[in-house]
């Protein structure tokens, strides 16, 4: 089964800026219905939506939350209609900061936990909140947004690295376990963005090394990640699923 993109809504999580706000804006090109989640971004989501037009509206909550994500769900359901796709794109709060990050020898087992709960954790509340619709309607479509750190820990992020490890390993299985439904689950993994507010405190110069180890000669945009995500979303991907998409310029193959 498979529909257009301009017959569905859209939840995108964490979009009040950012690279979320890039997947709102795409899916929206494309006539998708879309839910723009945020949980402190008020006023940039709020413009966001503005921008997008009446066919997008505004729902807070933070996705660890269950009883709070099931509370959105059901508004989205109300306003825009159930979603159809679910982005998972909420983060912890971050900062991509080679000087600052937590080391290994000070590394604590909560800073490890905090990206964890909204990565694996949000996913998990986010699907489970939307699993009585994609069962009623037999289709669901769910992208998860990952990190080619994963592959290439070029910098080692640990906690947000191995927070995105556990998300690949939850992609796979909730595919196996949702397949049957059909309600195909993948994952789109980027490098560094240029530029997001998680990526703001990168220097100058870390941009340019990456540009200059990337077969494409640049550094990925927001714009450029958001489309791959529209790929698992589309009828295009109909039997594609428990994948993970590197997108990032071809720096890491594989």
């Amino acid at each position: 089964m498979s529909r257009p993109l301009s017959e569905m809504t859209v939840l995108v999580t964490g979009a009040g800026r950012g690279l979320g706000a890039a997947i709102a804006r795409a899916f929206a090109r494309e006539g998708s219905r879309v839910a723009i989640n945020y949980r402190r971004s008020r006023e940039s989501a709020e413009a966001l939506a503005r921008d997008l037009g009446p066919r997008a509206a505004v729902f807070q909550a933070d996705v660890t939350d269950a009883s709070a994500v099931g509370a959105m769900v059901a508004a989205v359901a109300e306003r825009l209609g159930a979603p159809d796709v679910l982005v998972h794109n909420a983060l912890a709060d971050f900062a991509f900061d080679g000087e600052a990050r937590a080391r290994l020898d000070r590394l604590t087992w909560a800073e490890i936990a905090r990206q964890t709960e909204t990565a694996v954790g949000g996913a998990l509340t986010c699907v489970q909140a939307l699993l009585p619709h994609f069962a009623r309607q037999r289709f669901g479509r769910v992208v998860l947004i990952g990190t080619n750190l994963v592959q290439n820990p070029v910098v080692p992020y640990h906690d947000y690295t191995a927070a995105k490890g556990a998300l690949l390993a939850f992609t796979r299985t909730a595919a196996k376990d949702l397949g049957p439904m059909g309600v195909t689950v993948n994952m789109v993994s980027g490098g560094l963005l240029r530029v997001t507010d998680a990526s703001a405190a990168t220097p100058e110069a870390v941009f340019d090394i990456v540009a200059g180890q990337t077969p494409l000669g640049k550094v990925t945009t927001p714009a450029e990640m958001a489309d791959a995500a529209l790929f698992f979303a589309s009828p295009w991907a109909r039997a594609v699923t428990g994948q993970n998409l590197i997108v990032d310029g071809g720096l890491v193959f594989g």
